[in-house]
């Protein structure tokens, strides 16, 4: 059961005021009861004072006892007290109620041994003659010296009782009317108390409903005044805050929305939470929020990207397909928060202009190949019949061709190595063995220039690999090497890491600044263009090699420091 704050503060005052009057009450009746009992005490003292100066005459006339008796039961009568005379020896002489001759000495009784010493007597005890609980007073009847003896008047307790009884009564009914107005009273403010908390309580609710227009004001001047100003300032910075975060939300989703790329926020659990109108036009569905990602998304190379950044915590980008459309995707993985946000690039209009380009190249080198080997013949055969005049024309026109059919070749190559329509040979191949049978080939361009080769091969390092293309692989990059490279030499060397076999071709050649770095293995990309077309460069052979190393499931790292050299590694996985 709730239990709301009248009830907690009008319970604590009715406990707190049922306690208070209670213990008034308590205390109220012992002191009135003390009180009326010293008052009556006071009362009996002044009737004894009153009577003793007519007893004190009576007995002086030395009166009977039948006459003493007979007077005090008239004046008992009529102050209704018991009156009792004794003589200074004890000896009950008269008494208002029982017979004297019946009665016991009373010289030991406790307020006449009090009265003896101190003039007046006063005692509650329970009475001998009648067996009831009775208030005594005794005062001394003086003629003068010694004593005449003593009046003894007393009141039975029960009255007194009755009588404070009647007072506690009338005390208690009083009390009750007094909790009972206090009761309303109290009611009455816990209600207007708790006015202003209710009013506040419901402005709140409605706040928290999305009504920040809500405002309360208090009539009184006091704290409450001052708690309605401040809630009215609290919902004015609400409402301004929320209508710019809402301004905010709007532009963000019209931004979202316009973007073009496709765009998700996938939840920790893999839900999409937002997508944009792009992401739902490829996916050919407008229903995608709250569905999980392989639910619109079937797709392996999707999960697998997922599984990588959840693993790595780091953003990854990878190509792939969604039916006729290919698709760079770039997935963001925040680290304050572990939603992920994904964009999809539509790359299918690029795609398909490299692949006119490839078709058109393709169809180009192969157009060309046939001429430029007939040019080729044809050179050749003017080479044996020309006459040392016109030689050298011959000779550069052949030279030219020769680079003609180098680029057609390699374009070819390269094409095919794209396509992935090249089919490898593999087989186990000894790295060392391999290196070895290549290098008489370097011998006479190395002479040429005057380099030196150094060689620092392990044993035994195998891998599986196709010959052929891991032959095209070392010829390109020590080529390359010595066509760069003008003084000191070529170094070559094979070594074991971790479970991986690694070769690196090192020259103390110009080396590569490094802001062309990232674009050494692109098609046709070279540094130094008069330089290359001079050594005969066709910038494909990078490229090639590139696709060669990653064919074999191997990796291509270079470092290079400009005037001081370039170090090309290649990582293969051990067989």
């Amino acid at each position: 059961m709730k239990k709301t704050i009248l009830y907690k503060i009008f319970g604590s005052y009715c406990l707190i005021l049922l306690a208070v009057s209670f213990f008034i009450l308590f205390y109220s009746f012992e002191e009135i009861k003390s009180s009326y009992i010293k008052t009556i005490t006071t009362n009996l003292v002044n009737i004894g004072q009153t009577l003793t100066p007519e007893l004190t005459l009576l007995m002086s006339q030395h009166r009977s006892n039948q006459q003493l008796e007979s007077f005090i039961s008239m004046l008992a009568k009529q102050i209704n007290v018991r009156l009792t005379v004794i003589d200074p020896q004890g000896v009950v002489l008269a008494d208002s109620e029982t017979s004297s001759v019946l009665m016991e000495n009373h010289s030991n009784r406790p307020e006449i041994a009090e009265a003896k010493l101190k003039g007046i007597g006063t005692f509650f005890r329970t009475s001998t003659t009648v067996k009831q609980n009775m208030l005594y007073v005794a005062l001394p009847l003086n003629a003068g010296s010694p004593s005449l003896g003593y009046l003894r008047l007393s009141l039975f307790v029960q009255d007194i009782d009755r009588i404070i009884m009647k007072l506690t009564s009338n005390l208690v009914k009083g009390g009750i009317v007094i909790v009972v107005i206090s009761l309303i009273v109290a009611l009455i403010i816990s209600k207007r108390f708790l006015k202003p908390i209710k009013e506040l309580s419901a402005a709140t609710y409605r706040v928290a409903s999305g009504d920040f227009s809500t405002r309360i004001f208090f009539k009184n001047k006091d704290e409450y005044e001052e708690l309605a100003t401040n809630f009215n300032y609290m919902t004015e910075q609400l409402q301004m805050l929320f209508s710019e975060l809402s301004l905010q939300k709007e532009e963000l989703n019209s931004i979202i929305s316009s973007i073009q790329e496709g765009l998700i926020v996938l939840d920790k659990k893999g839900n999409i939470v937002l997508a944009n109108n792009s992401f739902k036009r490829f996916v050919n569905n407008l229903y995608v929020e709250g569905k999980h990602y392989s639910e619109v998304l079937r797709q392996a190379v999707f999960n697998n990207l997922i599984r990588k950044v959840k693993e790595q915590k780091k953003s990854l980008i990878e190509e792939l397909d969604l039916g006729d459309k290919s698709f760079i995707c770039s997935i963001t993985y925040p680290s304050h928060r572990e939603d992920m946000i994904a964009v999809f690039h539509d790359i299918t209009g690029m795609r398909n202009i490299e692949k006119m380009k490839k078709d058109f190249i393709i169809n180009v080198s192969h157009e060309l190949r046939t001429p430029l080997t007939s040019i080729k013949g044809y050179i050749e055969t003017l080479e044996e019949s020309i006459d040392n005049g016109n030689l050298l024309y011959v000779e550069i026109i052949k030279k030219n061709t020769d680079r003609l059919i180098a680029i057609v070749q390699d374009l070819l190559t390269l094409s095919s190595l794209e396509a992935k329509e090249t089919t490898l040979v593999m087989e186990r191949v000894d790295i060392k063995q391999k290196i070895e049978n290549l290098l008489p080939i370097f011998e006479p361009k190395l002479k040429e220039k005057d380099l030196s080769l150094t060689v620092s091969l392990e044993d035994m390092l195998l891998i599986n690999a196709d010959p052929f293309k891991l032959e095209q692989v070392f010829i390109n990059l020590v080529d390359n090497a010595i066509k760069y490279t003008e003084s000191g030499g070529i170094m070559i060397t094979l070594r074991k890491q971790m479970e991986q076999a690694v070769v690196e071709i090192q020259d103390t050649g110009l080396g590569i600044p490094a802001e062309h770095l990232a674009r050494i293995f692109e098609r046709f990309y070279v540094v130094d263009k008069s330089r290359s077309r001079k050594v005969g460069g066709t910038g494909l052979g990078l490229s090639i090699v590139k696709h060669i190393v990653l064919s074999h499931n191997g990796n291509l790292e270079v470092r290079s420091t400009q005037g001081q050299g370039t170090t090309f590694s290649i990582y293969f996985p051990i067989f």
